[in-house]
């Protein structure tokens, strides 16, 4: 299993974020996020809108990492369990 530090978990929680307001567009033709923080070109809706985006990019890197990298990229083998 992966082990997440503090900025995977902010990354997933805006990736979340972002889920769900597009799932919000594309059900209900409703932006939550412009809602909530005055139309889709203030600056905090954009804000919002272009950290969702970095989190996103950020969060593809989960499907290149290792398993069980724990200790600064090193693998365990079976020597070091005996």
């Amino acid at each position: 299993m992966l082990r997440l530090n503090v900025i995977d978990y902010i990354a997933q929680i805006l990736v979340i974020i972002g889920a769900i307001n597009w799932g919000l567009i594309g059900f209900a033709n409703y932006d939550l996020i412009s809602m909530l923080f005055g139309g889709a070109s203030s600056l905090i809706s954009r804000s919002l809108f272009a950290l969702v985006g970095l989190a996103g990019l950020y969060v593809i890197s989960f499907l290149f990492r290792q398993e069980g990298q724990e200790h600064h990229g090193r693998r365990h083998t079976a020597a070091d369990l005996s």
